[in-house]
Parts: C-alpha cells; structure tokens; sequence
C-alpha cells in the first residue's frame, strides 16, 4: 500500500515538474506540506523524493529543501530524443552548444541589428533581476542565448536552440540558491556581458571566443558542483 502510495506521489510530481507547473529551479511544496495535500505519511514523501532524485529531476539541499532540475524534453518533442539528466550527458549537451553557440555568436556580431541588440540588452537586465529566483533566471538565460541565435541571421541556428528549449540552459546547485551579486549566477552575468559588448563592437571573433569561455565556465562549474559519484561520469 505504502509503495502504492509512493509511485502516485511520484507521478504526480513528475508530472508537475516536466509539464513545468514546478518550474525548473523552484522550491517544490514542504515534506508538511505534501503531506497535508495528498494525505501520505511523511517516508511516502522522502521515498518519492529520493526516486525523484534518481530520475534526475530534483535535487535536494540540506536544510534548504528541495528544487526542480531541468526536465527532459516534454512529451512530443521529436529532437533531443535523449534525456539530459547525468553529468555524462550535461556535459555531451554543452560540446554540442559550443559548436554552434560560438558560430552563432560570430555570426550575430557582424549581423546584428539595433533590435536586436535592444532585446538582448532587455534579456540580460531582466537575468541580472531574476538571479534570486532560479525559475525565472533560467527562462531569462535561455533567452540570452535565443536571441544570439536570432541576431546571428540563420534559421537553422534559431530552430534549433527552439528545440532544445530553455532546457538546455544548466542548474548546478549553486545557481538553485545563487542571489544577485554573487555565486555562479553573478558569473554568467559577467560571462554574458563580455559576449554583448563584442556583439555591441561588432567582433566577431572577440564574441566567439567570449561565447566560449562561457560554455567553459558553466562546465567547470556543472564539475565542482556535481554530486561525488557523478564526477566520473
């Protein structure tokens, strides 16, 4: 009865999770309160949160509670078929975005217009606004790095940053309890500034390089954040 129990909590907040009703880097409901709401006892919960966490889909902070990691790609999309769950895979994801945020970056510091600009100076105060709230700081995040896609002029580039959504964007434990003006959300501020003021100058190889130190930066941090038995992985 208690596995019963267990497997309905966790479909349901599985659900809540990959639907996006608990949005990436927001605190799910109290152990209490779960408790209270669905009338299981308090080891049905730590039980569904553990298997939670198995899936990759939660990640828990003594003390502070636990937070919504990055869902695989919703139901119906047909690319990324494969999950992005592990440190493996987080880290497969990022060679990938390399290789084409770099380009795109190029490309958009010798395409860019002055609205494109503007919505990009828009994305990056909205993310210095929102480092307190992971949420939101992923959707702003996410929309950096769309709207290097959209200024660098290629269709290909755009669809595909569209398909793999703002869940492309990592949330190491440190940005699930980052607050603005320090920890690694004031680093990819930092980092995204760097890559604006080379699309700003015009620089194609300055954004390149700047886009790259980035993705470099958000891998070292994804490694000194990952879980011990992850870090082989």
């Amino acid at each position: 009865m208690a596995a019963h129990r267990t497997e309905a909590l966790v479909d349901v907040l599985r659900r809540r999770i990959v639907e996006g009703t608990i949005a990436a880097g927001e605190k799910l409901p109290s152990e209490n309160t779960l408790i209270a709401e669905h009338g299981v006892s308090r080891t049905v919960v730590r039980e569904a949160l553990t298997a939670l966490r198995a899936d990759g889909l939660v990640r828990t902070r003594r003390g502070a509670g636990s937070y919504a990691l990055t869902p695989p790609s919703p139901p119906g999309s047909t690319w990324p078929a494969r999950p992005v769950r592990t440190l493996a895979e987080r880290r497969a994801l990022l060679e990938l975005r390399t290789g084409v945020e770099c380009e795109a970056a190029g490309l958009a510091a010798s395409r860019r217009s002055e609205a494109d600009l503007a919505a990009l100076r828009h994305a990056q105060k909205a993310l210095e606004a929102s480092l307190a709230e992971p949420a939101a700081a992923l959707e702003h995040d996410f929309a950096v790095h769309r709207g290097i896609a959209v200024a660098s002029g290629n269709p290909y580039l755009l669809e595909l940053l569209d398909a793999l959504g703002p869940t492309m964007i990592a949330m190491p434990r440190d940005r699930l309890t980052a607050h603005a003006g320090s920890g690694a959300g004031d680093a990819v501020v930092q980092e995204h500034a760097a890559v604006l003021e080379a699309l700003e100058a015009g620089e194609p190889r300055a954004a390149a390089a700047a886009m790259r130190m980035h993705l470099d930066g958000t891998r070292r941090r994804l490694a000194q954040n990952a879980e011990p038995r992850d870090r082989t992985g």
